[in-house]
């Protein structure tokens, strides 16, 4: 049986990827998402960064697809997200963590202003209410992400906080 404050988490964790709000967690959510923060940070779809970012969308949706939609109708139903993408979370966030890899690098990196390779916790801030984060969660979200507090956000800190996030304890 599910608690209620994880039932209040997989809530939050189906809207954050539902990001039409159509009740179905689908490829043009993900689209969506990429498209938004394309347009947050001023990068063109065409160039290497938009290009990349699109792919990893478009994996990320395989992976989550392949993990929740059993009825194969191409749309992750809230019940389809509950029965079978946290059970998997549960017991591999890992696993779900390297479905989102080629995502979450892509948008770092469209992120990343001066190309260092990590984005400071302002830029990682606007990745976060691009994906319906509300401001003040996303601020203190980006900043906890900084592990190392020296301002930057990491590939590995997102990733690893990403499998972290994604976790529902028995």
């Amino acid at each position: 049986m599910v608690s209620t404050e994880n039932e209040h988490r997989i809530a939050e964790w189906f809207a954050t990827f539902d990001q039409d709000g159509n009740g179905y967690i689908d490829r043009e959510d993900f689209s969506a998402a990429a498209k938004t923060l394309l347009a947050e940070f001023g990068t063109t779809a065409r160039c290497d960064k938009g290009q990349a970012l699109y792919l990893g969308a478009e994996a990320f949706w395989q992976g989550m697809a392949g993990i929740a939609d059993r009825d194969g109708d191409q749309r992750i139903s809230r019940d389809e997200f509950v029965n079978g993408a946290v059970k998997r979370l549960r017991d591999n966030p890992d696993r779900f963590a390297e479905i989102a890899r080629p995502f979450l690098q892509a948008a770092l990196a469209v992120a990343d202003a001066d190309a260092d390779g990590a984005a400071t916790v302002e830029e990682t801030a606007r990745v976060l209410r691009c994906l319906g984060v509300d401001a003040p969660t996303a601020k203190a979200a980006a900043a906890a992400l900084d592990a190392d507090t020296d301002g930057r956000v990491t590939q590995a800190e997102v990733i690893s906080a990403f499998a972290r996030y994604f976790t529902v304890p028995e």
